[in-house]
């Protein structure tokens, strides 16, 4: 898309804060001047609103944006903003940094039986009730295998709502599965692989995820693998307990039959 009038993308900027960022639309309608630290925007919003905008127009947002108001993040776009605060495209990583690309791999042992951990880990439009850090997961397309949804957050401790689209294709025949984030925000990519292995105590499944933050991120590859280690820990736990339950509901035992 050429950038040609910074007015036209006043509401392209402000979709991608309310989609994106958790703006709420109404505080930016009843209040166009104010800034985007003033409606909100922490530098976590700021960060997801310069990784799309790099995205979408190669325009780097700098961190005095939060002092401006949606308006003028648009003529910065255009490239009409003052020089001094306007950037070009991100840096390219630089391939000798001391910053290898990210990679996590974290597993948890479920007793229950092998068909039951991948049906409720791959009904995803159920993920809500599965793991506690969604608030909302939609469906938006399937092509054979493959579904593509947007997966939407509770809010943050600062009331911001993160949403993004990540794409899915399981593979029974194998029990593995592969996906990645579509809209990648901080991460220049983002790669997850699952895979389920029968045990002889239960099924044992493990999370494996390839990534690398873009330059622009306030956190760099080492520490991203951090949170993540630290949040997949929580989640895995909380996923066990729940098909774990669910199985002894419905009186399931491992599936492993020599038991």
């Amino acid at each position: 898309m050429t950038v040609t009038d910074g007015r036209s993308l006043t509401g392209e900027i402000t979709d991608i804060l309310v989609t994106n960022c958790g703006l709420d639309p109404d505080a930016a309608a009843r209040a166009p001047a104010a800034s985007l630290e003033e409606l909100g925007m922490d530098s976590l919003a700021l960060l997801e609103l310069a990784a799309v905008v790099a995205d979408r127009w190669r325009v780097t947002i700098p961190e005095q944006a939060a002092q401006l108001s949606i308006p003028a993040v648009a003529d910065l776009v255009a490239g009409r903003a003052d020089p001094t605060i306007s950037g070009g495209p991100p840096a390219p990583a630089d391939p000798a940094s001391d910053d290898p690309p990210g990679h996590t791999e974290n597993s948890i042992l479920i007793v229950a039986p092998l068909e039951l951990v991948w049906s409720v880990t791959n009904d995803v439009a159920g993920w809500p009730n599965l793991f506690t850090e969604y608030a909302k997961a939609e469906i938006l397309g399937r092509d054979g295998d493959t579904v593509r949804f947007r997966l939407t957050m509770h809010p943050d401790e600062n009331g911001v709502v993160w949403s993004w689209v990540s794409e899915r294709t399981p593979d029974p025949t194998t029990w593995q599965v592969r996906a990645r984030r579509v809209e990648t925000g901080p991460f220049e990519h983002m790669h997850i692989h699952w895979t389920y292995r029968q045990e002889p105590e239960g099924v044992r499944m493990t999370w494996t995820q390839d990534f690398a933050m873009k330059p622009t991120a306030p956190v760099n590859n080492a520490e991203m693998t951090e949170r993540i280690n630290t949040n997949s820990v929580v989640q895995l736990t909380v996923i066990k307990e729940r098909i774990e339950r669910l199985a002894g509901e419905r009186g399931a035992g491992t599936g492993d039959d020599d038991d």
